[in-house]
């Protein structure tokens, strides 16, 4: 082998191993490129797996806060709801026992009414073979209201020997020292067969202050008259401001 030839020889090995060293460099750069992306792709993913779990944690909790919050929120609703009924319940079975009551005593009242019409039919046939009653003014009063208006109550009580109804009618006049006034009756004319209550309201004219009161009645030819002073008694109290605002005239019986 002459020196050209083991030249040559040694040059070969030479690239031989160089390409060898360079092939591994190559290999330890792709090894530790593929490592370094693994870490890096596995801290990465880590990461981001991580902060997924603590987003789905916190509305997970979030979801739980609100389903507690709700839930609680069902129950005092139906406590209310619960109470409300129980509520409900009671208030029925006190309005059917009241209503009960009512009933019962609206029947009572019904019978006790029909015996005492039965009696008075009794009475007043005794009475009116007896010769009748004779026309009389049972009660009378004047009250005062707002805007100068007053409310008038007369019963008036006669029963004719012949047991008919008779026509009845009143005349009221407002008297003083120099003046009298006739009060407008409504209606103008009654039916009297008993008692029969007349009940009215009246403006009294500007200016005039009456010292007295007639009362006149006519019925069946027979006639009755009351002569009564102004007097109003205590002050009526919590009137109110209106005409409009007062309730209707009261049908009670006059208490003499």
């Amino acid at each position: 082998m002459t020196s050209k030839d083991c030249l040559a020889n040694t040059t070969g090995r030479a690239q031989k191993g160089a390409s060898t060293l360079v092939l591994a460099l190559f290999v330890v750069v792709v090894l530790v490129t593929a490592g370094v992306s693994l870490i890096f792709g596995h801290k990465l993913g880590y990461q981001r797996g991580f902060h997924s779990m603590q987003t789905e944690t916190k509305q997970a909790l979030i979801n739980s806060t609100e389903a507690t919050k709700a839930l609680k929120e069902l129950r005092h609703s139906n406590k209310i709801a619960t109470n409300q009924a129980v509520t409900a319940k009671q208030e029925l079975a006190i309005s059917l026992a009241n209503l009960k009551e009512l009933r019962e005593n609206q029947q009572e009242l019904t019978i006790e009414n029909k015996q005492v019409a039965q009696l008075n039919e009794l009475y007043a046939d005794f009475i009116s073979q007896k010769g009748g009653m004779p026309l009389q003014i049972l009660g009378a009063k004047i009250e005062p209201l707002p805007e100068n208006a007053f409310e008038y109550g007369f019963d008036i009580g006669m029963l004719a020997s012949d047991g008919e109804a008779k026509r009845l009618k009143p005349t009221l006049t407002l008297l003083n020292d120099n003046d009298f006034v006739e009060v407008p009756l409504d209606p103008v004319t009654y039916s009297i067969e008993g008692i029969t209550r007349i009940r009215g309201r009246f403006m009294m004219p500007s200016g005039f202050k009456p010292l007295q009161v007639k009362l006149s009645v006519q019925a069946g030819g027979q006639k009755a008259e009351q002569l009564y002073d102004w007097k109003l008694g205590d002050r009526v109290d919590n009137l109110p401001l209106s005409l409009l605002d007062l309730p209707e005239v009261d049908e009670s019986p006059i208490e003499p």
